[in-house]
């Protein structure tokens, strides 16, 4: 199992829902394609697809981040430690000659 913080700010969940929502809509997009045709074939109905992910973007642009759990702000786990600062990191670049 894995040791990494997830948020669960609004904001994150909604945008945890795209993959899942884009799945179902071409599951949904090909089965109507199959049981009618015509007009509600796939290459007609696939700029759903792009509705849905904007449907989902705002959302989640509107939710508010209450709670939200940056990559980067977030503490390490208990038990573990934060790998060393690299000493070297300052130098190498260009001695100004």
């Amino acid at each position: 199992m894995s040791n990494r913080v997830r948020c669960n700010c609004h904001r994150c969940v909604i945008r945890g829902l795209m993959g899942p929502a884009v799945v179902v809509t071409v599951g949904v997009l090909f089965l109507l394609d199959q049981l009618r045709g015509g007009y509600l074939s796939f290459g007609n109905t696939f700029p759903v697809i792009l509705i849905v992910i904007g449907v989902i973007s705002l959302a989640s642009n509107l939710a508010p981040d209450d709670g939200h759990i940056s990559g980067t702000g977030a503490p390490p786990p208990p038990g573990t430690t934060r790998p060393p600062e690299n000493p070297y990191a300052s130098q190498g670049q260009g001695s100004g000659r």
